[in-house]
């Protein structure tokens, strides 16, 4: 498969795209900022977590190092550098900007009819089957062997609109899945820790075995040289392990757990008589 036929045009039309991208990750991240400002602002008792904020920018970063040169350039040219732009768009920097609560900060900058609509949006069935794991690990780890053993990662990749709906997926997919798994955003359908480290375990179990698939040469569509097939599977098995890795932790971060019953205060002896006699 040819990767070398689009992005290298030169000139203002190789130049173009990449100031595009910058400047959309850009707005994305002052957007995030300056809300978090407003948030202050309005509250300045209860804040806004500067770690939310440095893993939101920390994720808009990761989008700009896979999205940018010099590993937009590799991507379009070997195999190894496609793998590691699919890690960081579709699961290190999702990671990131899921940690970063963008819905919980919206909620606290909206106006309040604007919020109301929002958290009707966020409780409708629609948002509660989209966001339940198991729709976020088809829609993320699932679409791997579409993408890789059928004909439909050479169709996705011969042509720059191909490439861009190819990212929007990872992107959108990493996200869902960071959210329904660790995200500290409000999901009324969320199941709990135990039920999430289910389908987390399900989703490292399926990267792996696609990763080895693809080590191994079996019923991969993807026409590179062996080398380069054999180094993007050792970067999605390794890299994915981690980024699923670092899930964990953050499930277990964001983890907050429920009250337990209130056990019953015991009253003392001369205070039970004092009761009785009462």
């Amino acid at each position: 498969m040819d990767h070398g036929t689009h992005g290298h045009a030169g000139g203002g039309a190789a130049v173009l795209p990449v100031l595009l991208t910058l400047l959309v990750l850009l707005a994305c991240a002052s957007g995030y900022v300056l809300l978090a400002r407003r948030a202050r602002l309005r509250n300045p008792a209860r804040g806004w977590s500067p770690w939310r904020t440095a893993a939101f920018t920390g994720g808009i970063a990761l989008l700009a190092t896979a999205l940018l040169p010099p590993v937009s350039s590799l991507a379009h040219g070997d195999f190894r550098g496609h793998m590691t732009q699919h890690l960081l768009i579709g699961m290190y920097a999702p990671l990131g900007l899921v940690l970063g609560a963008p819905v919980t900060l919206l909620l606290r900058t909206l106006p309040a009819p604007h919020g109301r609509r929002l958290t009707a949006v966020l409780h409708s069935r629609p948002a509660r089957l989209v966001t339940h794991p198991a729709v976020a690990v088809a829609l993320s780890t699932g679409s791997l062997a579409a993408l890789y053993f059928t004909p439909l990662y050479g169709a996705a990749t011969v042509q720059p609109l191909g490439h861009w709906l190819l990212h929007a997926h990872f992107l959108l997919s990493g996200c869902l899945f960071a959210h329904a798994i660790a995200g500290p955003d409000p999901a009324p359908a969320r199941p709990g820790v135990r039920t999430r480290l289910v389908y987390l375990g399900c989703a490292i179990a399926a990267h792996a075995v696609v990763a080895q698939l693809l080590y191994g040469g079996f019923w991969t569509r993807v026409h590179v040289p062996v080398a380069e097939l054999r180094g993007g599977a050792e970067i999605m098995y390794y890299g994915g392990d981690l980024a699923e890795l670092l899930a964990a932790a953050a499930l277990v971060a964001t983890w907050r757990p429920g009250r337990g019953p209130v056990p019953a205060t015991p009253v003392a002896p001369a205070r039970r008589r004092s009761v009785r006699a009462g």
